[in-house]
């Protein structure tokens, strides 16, 4: 089939995907709580996801299937029309595939298949935290979680580092492969279970020197370290994310990613332990949503998995988000998720947190001092550092009380939690922050905290007039003033706007953390000192929306005010809340993206570049998505042609 596939592509495969065509890709895991869905689809088109591999080439997707029993007769048929079978998870009803859109058609034509949807894939959502939330308080009373576990899906942790004290009582693995994308697990493969299946420190989590594994070490920390909340609760380490190999799609030489089908298994896997779990943490995310998306695509498969676990009394804790938005990251949108926004040390929504009535807590994620691979110990800020306090609080709760119901515990968590009253929508939100203290002993919360309204984290540069022209517009083949990077595969694509700028709180939209306050904790080494926390890539709050010729400006070396790391920061924004951007059409790396607004001549050129701008504006900081999704519904529809095209293009134009 490999050579068959080699001459239909023209293109080259590893062999590890050769060996996942031929063999089982994982072992038999707990029956999937998901419902399987019904046949309602009455035609092949119509269970395909709109938009996939719409402009030519392969796609990675999910195929959900009638039942389990499929797998086989749906993999040979695969096979046999030259469908690249990634993944055959065998008591579960899907299965991974790469394909083109025509093959992909005709595998929806099996009455075996209920639909096929894209594998998405989701970035990590990147003190004086313990005494604020009384953790200090609660730990002196004996209340340390001691029983209970603490289950951290994220990138893995370094099983030997001080700060976890041995905690680590049980690992798993489940990483996506394909031709970009290395899996994580020790064994190279899709999936491994037992001692060192979680280890963060292999060499696949490492480049040029530095550990793109280091977020799950620093979140189990936070949870169940020995100076974290619950420290002790046992860590159940579960890595979910793949190494992708791909410039295009990460915006540097790799990252790292956890697909959807990687966080299925993975719940699935959690829910079938023996141990007692009382959290489930999930520091990542992807598209923010102002409302509950319990209805939409992906949260049909989630919920009923976040739902299964809370019947076993597991929460699942997640990230709500960096985004400065009024809304959540999937899945933390999903209802019954305990959704976690992010307070400073001054007892104030961070300026970079997603806030609004979608949250169920806010706890403490600036600054946030905890362990990284290698016994190092740094501070990073985020609402992914605010989420293990919850789960860390969760754990106390339960072990204090196992017999409670977990939504129970969860709601006793909310009751008791700080208010903090502030305006989100025009309306009036009451969202507590964590109070461990109150919880463990059941008293009345403290006073509310009145919120100002939100402010810009930094003024950001200043914007461009709509009605100035501005310097000359560039040509697309005059690299600058700088040589072109080496490193970028094409030596005509223009570089961002000259060398990379020292961080300046008054030209950077992004938020400069709080000073740090150092918490201290007695361990077996002396680690080096804490490096200031990063500022996180949230959205900017200017608001002054921008034409595509004058974001290619600011994208062109030379010819812009915004330096790189606001400019890369609004691109990683875009794909989390675009489907078309970088999933359709590559726009991660600010030469991709220049090139993408500058591609007018065609009416679907002139769509992309319409579509990033207005997206571009949304990270700049200006509301309203509403007309971009009913462009990209345009866009990603096989059925619309030119006249379609340019209509959808004029819209999101003129909305500005």
């Amino acid at each position: 089939m490999s050579l068959r596939r080699k001459l239909v592509r023209l293109r080259p495969l590893i062999a590890t995907a050769i060996m996942l065509a031929l063999l089982p890709a994982a072992p038999a895991f707990a029956d999937d709580p998901t419902p399987t869905p019904s046949p309602s689809a009455t035609s092949a088109e119509e269970k395909i996801e709109e938009g996939l591999a719409v402009d030519g080439g392969t796609v990675r997707a999910i195929v959900e299937l009638t039942d389990p029993g499929q797998h086989a007769p749906v993999a040979g048929k695969a096979a046999a029309d030259s469908v690249e079978v990634l993944l055959q998870p065998q008591s579960q009803p899907f299965m991974v595939v790469e394909g083109t859109a025509e093959e992909l058609a005709a595998l929806a034509e099996d009455p075996r298949v209920t639909s096929i949807h894209r594998d998405r894939a989701y970035p990590p959502a990147l003190a004086s935290s313990i005494k604020q939330i009384g953790a200090d308080q609660a730990h002196a009373a004996g209340h340390i979680g001691a029983g209970q576990n603490i289950a951290i899906l994220d990138t893995g942790v370094d099983l030997d580092h001080p700060f976890l004290g041995g905690r680590v009582v049980a690992e798993a693995c489940f990483s996506a492969v394909d031709a970009n994308t290395e899996s994580l697990c020790p064994n190279g493969q899709p999936s491994q279970t037992g001692p060192g299946a979680a280890d963060a420190t292999t060499a696949k989590c490492l480049l040029d020197g530095v550990n793109l594994c280091d977020h799950g070490t620093h979140v189990a920390g936070v949870a169940a370290g020995t100076g974290g909340v619950a420290p002790g609760a046992g860590i159940i380490a579960v890595q979910v994310f793949s190494r992708v190999n791909d410039e295009d799609l990460c915006g540097a030489a790799a990252c790292v990613l956890a697909y959807e089908s990687s966080l299925r298994l993975a719940l699935d896997h959690v829910a079938s332990l023996a141990e007692p779990i009382a959290a489930v943490n999930l520091s990542l995310g992807g598209m923010p949503n102002q409302t509950t998306c319990d209805d939409s695509e992906e949260g049909r498969i989630f919920k009923p998995k976040i739902d299964a676990l809370l019947a076993k009394n597991i929460a699942t804790v997640v990230a709500a988000g960096n985004e400065y938005f009024e809304g959540a990251s999937f899945p933390a949108c999903i209802s019954s998720a305990v959704s976690v926004g992010a307070n400073d040390d001054g007892d104030a929504i961070a300026d970079f947190s997603n806030r609004g009535p979608l949250l169920d807590l806010f706890a403490p994620g600036v600054d946030i001092e905890s362990s990284v691979p290698d016994n190092q110990m740094t501070v990073y800020s985020g609402t992914s550092m605010a989420t293990p306090h919850v789960a860390g609080a969760l754990a106390l709760l339960k072990a204090q009380s196992p017999q409670t119901p977990m939504p129970e515990l969860i709601a006793k968590l909310v009751a008791t939690g700080r208010p903090y009253v502030y305006q989100a929508g025009g309306a009036e939100v009451r969202t507590p922050r964590l109070d461990v203290a109150a919880a463990v002993t059941g008293s009345a919360p403290q006073p509310d905290v009145s919120q100002s309204p939100p402010a810009a984290p930094n003024p950001g540069p200043t914007d461009p007039d709509p009605d100035d022209p501005g310097p000359t517009d560039p040509d697309p083949a005059d690299p600058g003033p700088t040589d072109p990077d080496p490193a970028d595969p094409d030596p005509d694509d223009p570089q961002p706007s000259g060398p990379t700028p020292q961080p300046d709180p008054s030209q950077d939209p992004t938020p400069v953390p709080l000073p740090t306050v150092t918490v201290t904790v007695t361990i077996t080494v002396t680690p080096t000192p804490p490096a200031k926390a990063a500022p996180v890539c949230t959205r900017g709050t200017a608001g002054k929306r921008l034409t595509a010729k004058q974001w290619a400006k600011e994208i062109h070396r030379g010819s812009g005010t915004m330096s790189d790391e606001t400019l890369g920061c609004y691109l990683k924004l875009v794909g989390k809340a675009s489907k078309v951007f970088p999933e359709v059409t590559k726009a991660s790396s600010l030469g991709r993206a220049y090139r993408v607004l500058k591609s007018t001549k065609t009416a679907k050129g002139k769509l992309d570049s319409a579509l990033l701008a207005g997206w571009l504006n949304w990270a700049h900081g200006s509301n309203g998505t509403k007309t971009l999704g009913s462009a990209e519904k345009v866009r990603l529809s096989k059925k619309s042609k030119g006249p379609a095209l340019r209509k959808a293009a004029a819209k999101v134009i003129k909305s500005r």
